[in-house]
Parts: structure tokens; sequence; C-alpha cells
């Protein structure tokens, strides 16, 4: 059969199987992270977070419209273009290693294939392919809505279609390729940019096949040039022609008095005239590589066109409306995210340097009524510390104290370059992409977004081959999960003698992988310079770097085969390397990652998202912090309509002049926020940053007082700063919000029942040392609000951005709503937190929806380690609040609902605590059998994981001394609670084990 038949027959093969394995496994609605706002974005045409992704909303939305109308079925069918986009990424990559493979066999391609060959070369493309296919980071966004999934087919189109050139460039017309690529490049600066650095691999491509002498210097200029062209892509093409066009805009609106985006026109008709003067130029003058050079990048700027719709939709007003950049300045800060701080790249501070000057920048614009107005520079700090390729910069929160763990250093010790290398090789480097490339290729143990990177000792979150961990005392809650893929480090061995043998065979082409390899993977981690310990994992950045070392997998089949031929007959050494390959790598990832994977049960980030808002009474004003606090439950209101009463209010957003005046319009069928102040007292640049300076006022303030007057621009109520300024200030943290009684009961606040427990005054102490923008929009609600609509908190919040509040916060779910009762000081002394539990026990037992947490097949990190808890916290607080307020019955209720809708699991101790509140509960309401089941579960947690450490203290390997502590703790409490309810026997024998257990870690303890 004709080789290019097989060829392309095999590849849509693999793009069957892999489409067929990602459908199978695809999760029917929204996922965690960034998922909910790309469907909310897609299916309502809306502006997501920096730096936007217009292509992927747009054709998100078109893959929506296959739902039609049944909005819950649009995250499946945006998923599923995740999905075909993946298999087509996995076709390519057949197609790339098979072109690859073909050079490795015969030099010329007019030679035909012998049958050895022909074997191989598919061989290689099958098992390199399906191996990407069931690897771990890829397969993980290959099922749920995020651009990385067709950020990866724009790289695997982009590099097959550069060795399509390769294959033809002698041919007439072959540059055609180019042109494509450099439209592809456009288009995938859409999706993400990413697909960017592929550019100086493909620049090597043209390289070796354009000149014919190479050498050191001439290949070094060649690959300058490539990462010349990656710069202008991406600082000039994608950053600069914005920031042109918006100085062209100050200048026609400031100066000429013309309207806004009159200069942007004129600049960007301007830029075609020139583009395709240069074009026609080139024709007339027939220089041929100026010619193709211009029509490449027009292609590009064809292709990056996408990002008009970034300004159109903003204009027309959409509820997500991020930054909202409907002007060339905005846009041009939304496209380089000037709102996240930069990290130092080559030249910078130490994470313990002494600012000694600041320095004016570039000058700030903002769209002012008829013209563009002023209001500041940017700011250049200096710093009495410095090094070069700073990597310990960061003197945010705990991120000194992290450095200094980490490395060793004593809290008197200076870093130096020494440690700054030490740091970059072996928590940026090892910790966040190494780690990444060994969960792919050799195995891993569990999903942990932060355990895995805080310490490389710790079981969860890190690799394993799983040779030894039966032998080793692993604890079965790890080696019985379903994330637990020991892949043996078979698929790594593959691919490294895929490495050498390409390193042996064709030096070229090894440099040209080796660099795709590189830049979209340690290059990226030296770029960004992460500063500490990230929110979740990062693998999915890398993921085109793993598509790498996949060609060298299937590679391997190669050099396999050429070692199996000393001692057998080629067809058959061919044959064997085939089957082994499969085998050892498609076939055991398949076997081992599917259980970890398959997330078709999975509803948990759905029905928390619908849990959070079912909390919230009817027009209530939901504040919010975390992406999974917020994105979810965009998509559930803006897709499904659900609850479109209640105003999100996202508090890491409300900083920013933009949100707050969104905020001042009402969305969906939520009114604007009560929120009184005017643009001008809030804009950027006015009232950013309020220092609190104790003005020695009498008893607490009432918060409108304190409102009006650090919103006053009477110079009587500033002070002077120390660069000579003046500006308001914070003058107490004694707040009182007096309440009137008449307000909260006509707005139906809390019931009759509760009437008496109203508090004539709610006071409480402002616990921050400063005043930030989002706060004093919460002040002013407060001050303003007069409880006509319900103020809810989601649960867990940071407490700074809860200003205080929290004796008056009340839990009725998920949210926490602001009552005016009196403090219940009972309650607290017992551990309970303010829990209105009669709402809570209607919301929970009734309402709340579950995710499928029973019976789902796999849960991720977030259903496991954040969701989970907080469902078993909720269950936890609803029974002790019952309990506490009389209510025995509902507290029993509420307990056979938490058994008849959770597993039992024990992802964390966290968990493990809230389940000891749960088992004291049981045995208080007789539930003997509930309360026993609880803590045998503990009981088997707990001393799984002490006889780990013990294992290892034994065997002089590393030991967390704060776990053992903890897990210590945990089995006190078992025993404590055990022997309180009159369970003498099992008491006893938990206070036996722990008597055992801490003779057993004495030595670890004295430490």
């Amino acid at each position: 059969m004709h080789y290019h038949k097989i060829n392309n027959g095999l590849g849509w093969l693999c793009f069957a199987v892999a489409t067929a394995t990602y459908v199978l496994t695809l999760e029917p609605s929204v996922s965690f992270w960034d998922c909910g706002e790309f469907i909310a974005c897609a299916y309502r045409l809306q502006v997501s977070h920096q730096p936007g992704y217009p292509l992927f909303a747009m054709l998100g939305k078109v893959i929506s419209l296959l739902s039609l109308g049944n909005t819950a079925k649009v995250p499946y069918f945006t998923n599923l273009l995740s999905a075909l986009a993946s298999g087509a990424t996995i076709m390519f990559l057949f197609w790339t290693i098979t072109a690859l493979a073909r050079k490795l066999m015969v030099k010329d391609k007019t030679t035909p294939l012998t049958t050895y060959q022909l074997t191989l070369i598919m061989g290689a493309g099958l098992t390199g392919a399906l191996a990407f296919t069931f690897s771990d980071t890829f397969w993980f966004s290959a099922v749920e809505t995020i651009v990385f999934a067709l950020s990866a087919f724009c790289t695997a189109v982009v590099f097959w279609a550069i060795l399509k050139w390769e294959a033809h460039a002698d041919e007439p017309g072959a540059d055609r390729w180019l042109i494509f690529i450099a439209y592809m490049i456009g288009l995938s600066i859409g999706i993400h940019l990413l697909n960017l650095l592929t550019i100086p691999a493909l620049a090597m491509v043209y390289y070796f096949k354009r000149y014919k002498q190479h050498n050191f210097k001439s290949g070094f200029l060649a690959f300058m040039t490539g990462v010349g062209i990656l710069a202008l892509v991406q600082f000039g093409i994608r950053t600069y022609t914005i920031k042109l066009a918006a100085y062209f805009d100050l200048f026609f609106v400031n100066s000429l008095g013309l309207g806004f985006g009159s200069g942007a026109f004129v600049f960007l008709a301007l830029l075609a005239g020139i583009l395709v003067a240069g074009i026609v130029y080139s024709i007339r003058k027939r220089r041929y590589a100026l010619n193709l050079a211009l029509l490449c990048v027009v292609f590009i700027y064809l292709g990056n066109s996408s990002f008009m719709y970034i300004p159109i939709r903003a204009a027309a007003g959409t509820n997500l409306n991020n930054a909202h950049p409907d002007n060339a300045f905005i846009l041009y800060g939304y496209l380089n995210r000037i709102q996240y701080p930069s990290a130092p790249l080559l030249y910078g501070q130490y994470f313990d340097g002494k600012l000694t000057e600041i320095k004016d920048g570039t000058t700030l614009y903002r769209r002012g009524k008829a013209k563009y107005e002023n209001y500041g520079k940017t700011q250049e700090y200096v710093f009495d510390h410095n090094t070069l390729l700073p990597r310990l910069y960061s003197s945010d929160s705990s991120d000194p104290q992290f450095y200094r763990q980490w490395l060793g250093m004593s809290n008197e010790q200076a870093p130096a370059f020494t440690d700054n290398i030490k740091w970059m090789l072996s928590w940026q480097m090892y910790t966040m992409y190494w780690r990444y490339f060994l969960w792919n290729f050799a195995g891993r143990y569990s999903q942990d977004d932060l355990e895995g990177q805080t310490d490389t000792n710790s079981i969860k979150g890190n690799w394993t081959t799983g040779w030894f961990d039966h032998s080793r005392n692993i604890p079965a809650s790890i080696l019985n999960d379903t994330n637990y893929a020991p892949l043996y480090a078979l698929p790594l061995f593959i691919g490294l003698l895929g490495l050498g043998y390409h390193i042996k065979r064709n030096k070229k082409d090894a440099l040209i992988i080796g660099l795709l390899f590189f830049f979209t993977g340690l290059a990226i981690v030296l770029y960004v310079n992460q500063p500490s310990v990230q929110p979740r994992e990062r693998d999915y950045s890398y993921v085109s770097s793993f598509y790498a070392f996949a060609i060298w997998i299937g590679i391997g089949v190669i050099a396999l085969a050429e070692l199996l031929r000393k001692r057998a007959a080629p067809q058959l050494a061919a044959v064997m390397a085939t089957g082994l390959c499969l085998l050892a790598a498609p076939v055991l990832m398949a076997g081992k990652e599917w259980p970890g994977h398959d997330r078709s049960t999975k509803w948990t980030a759905h029905d928390m998202a619908y849990n959070y808002l079912i909390s919230c009474p009817k027009n209530a004003i939901l504040f919010t912090e975390g992406d999974n606090q917020t994105y979810a439950l965009w998509y559930i209101q803006e897709v499904e309509n659900l609850r479109p009463d209640v105003r999100i209010v996202n508090m890491s957003l409300l900083g920013a002049d933009w949100s707050i005046r969104q905020m001042q319009h009402p969305i969906n069928k939520a009114a604007a926020l009560p929120i009184t102040m005017t643009y001008d007292q809030y804009k950027t640049g006015v009232r950013d940053y309020l220092p609190y300076s104790d003005a020695s006022l009498k008893g607490s303030v009432e918060v409108k007082d304190i409102f009006d007057f650090i919103t006053s621009d009477n110079p009587q109520a500033q002070v002077q700063f120390q660069n000579g300024e003046s500006g308001n200030y914070l003058p107490t943290k004694n707040f009182k919000l007096s309440v009137d009684a008449g307000e909260v009961m006509q707005n139906q606040v809390v019931t009759p029942a509760q009437q008496p427990k109203l508090t004539r005054n709610m006071e409480w102490t402002y616990n921050a040392d400063n005043m930030t923008k989002e706060r004093l929009a919460l002040i002013d609600m407060l001050a303003h609000n007069h409880w006509k609509r319900p103020i809810c908190f989601v649960d867990p919040m940071s407490s700074s951005l809860q200003i205080g509040l929290q004796p008056y916060l009340y839990r009725e779910g998920l949210a926490n709503r602001l009552l005016p009762l009196q403090k219940d000081t009972a309650a607290t002394a017992a551990g309970l937190p303010p829990v209105n539990s009669l709402v809570m026990y209607h919301n929970v037992v009734n309402k709340f929806k579950w995710g499928n947490f029973k019976h789902a097949r796999y849960l991720d990190a977030e259903s496991r380690n954040v969701a989970y808890p907080l469902l078993v916290t909720a269950f936890a607080d609803v029974t002790r609040g019952l309990l506490h307020d009389h209510q025995p019955k509902l507290a029993l209720n509420a307990l056979h609902k938490y058994e008849q809708v959770l597993p039992e699991i024990t992802p964390n101790l966290r968990v493990a605590e809230s389940k000891v509140f749960l088992a004291d509960s049981a045995y208080k309401l007789k539930y003997a059998a509930l309360g026993n089941k609880l803590v045998n579960g503990l009981h088997t947690y707990v001393t799984e994981q002490l006889n780990y450490y013990h294992n290892q203290l034994q065997n002089n390997g590393p030991v967390n001394a704060q776990e053992v502590q903890n897990n210590l703790y945990v089995l006190n409490s078992l025993a404590s609670v055990t022997k309180a309810n009159q369970q003498a026997r099992l008491g006893a024998q938990l206070e036996s084990q722990l008597l055992d257990y801490e003779n057993k870690f004495a030595s670890l303890m004295r430490q």
C-alpha cells in the first residue's frame, strides 16, 4: 500500500482514538478555575481576564450553538471543542513523528521504503502520538473548556507545517507553507501566546534547509534571528502596534479635538498602507525575500485581528467586562497585564532589599469625558541589594520566610548569588518543571495543589515510578487513590532512548526538537520567574514541551528496533520494538491514567457554584475572592440564568475603578450596588491607598462618619505624606454601625423569633493598617445599604477582606450573611462560629446539590481538597449549630443527609478535624453507629500516615515533623471525643495508641 495512504489513515486513526478517549472522559459541565469564565464569555461574547482570548471565545460561541437552547448543555459542547482540538493535535503529532522518522530511515524521499522501514516509521508515530494522548497534563486540558487544548493544536499544526515546507521547499510555491504558518501564529495569539515559542525552532528548520554551509557562527545567527522574530511578534506586532495607535489617538483627541478612536483608526490605516506599499514595491523590484517577509507580517496581523473583538465587546458594555478596554490605552495595558506586578528578569532586587528611591517612568493616560487625562506615571523602584538573574526577589506576604525555609537560611542571613541559583535550580526548575515532566513520563502519587510545591519529600503532589512504593509503607489512601498512576518510568526510558538515538543519527533535527522542548519548557520557567508557591499546579503551561518529548518517545521505537536487529531479523525486530513500546508507553499510560482522568460523572464545580448562590437570600450582594469562588458562579448565572437577582462582587477586582463603576449599574435582575461615590472619588490615582493614622478618637465611630471623612476633599480631613503630598487617611479602627430595628424587620433581615436578639450597635475592630479601594467600596455599601439588600461573603474568605465583621457573619450555607444580632458568647466559647442554624439547615439539607460526590468515578484536586472539606465543614457547623439551638431532631436529619450524599474519604487533615466535630455531634445525638464509623475511618487514615512517617524515621528518611504533630493532634481529639461520649473501650484503645506513637516520635518532637 502507498506510504501516504497508510500515513494518512493511521493519522486519522490516532485522531479517532484520542477523540473517543476525551469524549468518553469529558466533564459534562463546568470545571474549576478559569473554565467558568471562559464558558460565560464565549456564550455571551464577553471580555475575559487579561490578556484576552478573543478567538477562543468566538470558537466557543460557535460550538455552543449545538446546545440548541439547552443552556445546561453549553459547557458540554465547549468542553467538546477542547476534546476535538486535542484529538486533532494527536493526529498532527503522528504526522510530525512519521515525517521525522522517515528522515531517519531514508535520506532521499524518492527512495522506496522497505517493510522494515515502513513498520518502524508507523510504529514510531503510533507510539509517540498515543503516549501523548494518555499523558497526564495534556489529557487534563483535553476534557474541559480551557485555552491550552487549542493552543497545543496550534503548536502541532505549525510544527507539522514547517516539516511540510521542508519536504517541499525545493518545489515552486512551497513558501506558501511559511505564509500559512504566519497566519496560524497570528490566529494562535487570540487563543494563547504559547505558540509563539515555536518560532526559534521553526527558524532553525528554515536555516538548515535553505543554507548549505552550516557552522556554529551562522547557526547561532539563525537562532538569534528566530529569537528576534519571536520578539518582533510578541512586542512589535502584538504590543507596540496598540501602543502607537494609543499615542496617535492621544494626539488626534487632545490636540486636534477629534473623537476617541480617530487617531487609532488613522494609524491602522497608515500601517495597512505601508504594508501594501511595501508588498507592491517588492513585486515591482522582484525582492522575493522582502515580499515573503511582508506577506508573513500581513498574515500575522490578519490572524491577530481577532483582538478587534476586545474593544468592540467592551464598548458594548457586557456583564463580564474585565478592565473595560474600550480605548487603545486601556487595551494596551490589558494586553500587557499591567495590573499584575512584573517580575525582574536579568537584574533586580533580593527579597531583603530596602527601597531607596522611586523614579517616575512613562505617563499614564485614561479616557476622560472629552479628552484623555493624565493620571500619573509608572513607577520604577530602586533597591539597595540587587543581583544578576534575580530569582529570590519577592518580599510579598510569606515569600521571604518560604525562601529561607527552602534554602535552610537563618533569619539573619542575607541571600547571596549562590542562594539565588540554588532556588532557581531546586524550586523553579525542579519543583515547577521537572516534577511535572516526571508526572507525565515516570508516574505520580496524587494531585495536590500546594504540598507538592512546598516539600519535595512529600508524597502528595510528587512523582513516582512505582517500583518500590509497596515496600515503603506508603499509606493505602495514596496507593488506592484514583490519581495514583505509577508508570514505572517506562515512557521516560523510551523517550531518553529516542533522544540519544536522534542525536546520534540526525543532530540537526535533534537540535530542532531540543529547541522546541526548551523554549516551551525551561525557557518559560526562566522568563516567568515565579516568585513562590502558586495557587495551583502550573504543569499546563509546559504541555508543548511534553509534546516535544513525545516525539522522542516515538523515535525510541526505532532506537529499540536497531538494538533488537543485532539479535533478530529486521522485520521481527521492527514488530517487536513497536509492540513492546506500544505496551510500555500508550497502553500502560492509558490503563494507569484513565481512572485519574475520567471526569464523565463529576459535577462538583457546577454544584458548588449552585450551592454558593442558593445560600444567598433574594437580591443578595455576594462578595467572593478566589477564582473558584467566582468563575463557576459567573458561568451558572450568565449561562444557566440561575439566581440572576444575586450580585456577584469579586473583591480581588473591586479595587479597580472600572469594577466599581460597573457595580454601579444593574445587570441581569440584580440592581446596582449601593455605592454612592462618584467616579472622580475613586478613579485610578484617587484614594488608591489610605494609610491608618490614629486620630485618638474616643469609642467607636459610625461607619457613615468614617466614610464621609475619608472621601472628603476638605484639607482638614487630610494629612501630609512623606513625599509632601496631602491625602485622606483612616483615623480610627473602631467601627460602629447603628442598627435601626424598624429597617431590619421591614426588610425581613431576621425572623420575628430572632428580634429579641437584635443588637442596637454593631461594633467591631477594622483589621488592617490601611484602607484600599475594595474596602472603601464595602464601607460605602455598609453605610448606605440600610439593610435593604442582604450582604453575604463566601466561605472561606481572607480575614482582611471581611474588615473585622466576622462576629456578625452568620453561616447560612456556603455563604456567611451579615446579621445585626448580639454576639453569642456561649457559642464562641464552645468554638462554634456564628450559625443561623434553621436557615442553614434548610439550605444544606433541602436545597444543596452534591456534585455526584458519592458516586463520581474521579474527583480532582479541587473537589477533594477544597470542595469536599467545605461541605463536610458545612455539615459539622449546621449540626453543632442546631444542637446549640436545641434542635436535635433536625441535627440528626442533617447527619443522615451527610451519610446519604457524601463519600467517606479523608483527603487532608482539615477534613479530619471537621469529621471529629461530626463524630462528637453523632455521639451526642445517640447515633453511635455513625460516630464510630467516622472515628474508625479517621483512625485508619491517621495511623497509616503515622506508620509511614515512622517507617521513614527508622530508615533515616525525610519526615515532616509538623505533619506528624498534626496527625497526633487528630488522634488525641479522637481519643478525647470517644471518652467524653462514653465510648470507653474505643477511647482507651485510641489513648493507648496515642501514647505509643508519642513514644515512637519522641526523638523527632524534641528536635
